[in-house]
């Protein structure tokens, strides 16, 4: 059997798929060695989910573990209201919503879903500017691009020869100084 997939991890490999090598390397380091201002002010942003402060409704899933057998995919979830069926994933500052967020949600979607649970919205909200941005829930297509995405993990080589560096994202990957692409 493969080992699950974080979802956390499908954000990364679509920004760049080395990253995920780099990120398992500084699984057992303190954050403060690598993690720069954007993924510090993330994780405090998650810290009230993580305690389980959020809410004290017994109705209200925060920071409660899924996964997918289907997929072989496993992670945590923000938010879900088991009474109206919205699933929730908070984000310090939101620009824009990335391919990458939206897989990490439609992941959280599937795990629930094959736990037992009816999701009928799907939300980003915005902490920083308290805005909330609806995201519809996965058609055919969509499916077939996470399925796709799940495959293109499972079959990366970290050595290929194909691996296209994005200089603009290198720029701004906090793995820039270990990784021979950037240099």
């Amino acid at each position: 059997m493969e080992p699950y997939i974080q979802i956390s991890l499908l954000n990364d490999f679509i920004f760049c798929p080395r990253s995920i090598y780099f990120h398992k390397l500084y699984a057992n380091y303190s954050d403060n060695s690598y993690k720069d201002k954007p993924q510090v002010a993330g994780t405090l942003a998650h810290q009230n989910i993580e305690d389980k402060r959020y809410s004290t409704r017994k109705d209200i899933l925060q920071g409660t573990p899924v996964f997918s057998e289907q997929y072989g995919i496993a992670g945590k979830i923000d938010i879900f209201d088991k009474t109206k069926g919205e699933l929730i994933e908070r984000k310090n500052k939101i620009k824009k919503i990335y391919d990458g967020y939206r897989y990490q949600v439609y992941a959280q979607y599937f795990c629930l879903s094959e736990m037992g649970y009816r999701v009928n919205k799907i939300f980003f909200h915005s902490l920083s500017d308290n805005q909330r941005y609806p995201v519809p829930l996965p058609n055919q297509k969509d499916i077939q691009e996470f399925e796709s995405l799940i495959q293109q993990i499972r079959d990366f080589d970290l050595h290929t020869k194909g691996f296209q560096q994005n200089k603009e994202k290198c720029r701004n990957c906090i793995y820039s100084q270990l990784c021979d692409f950037y240099h």
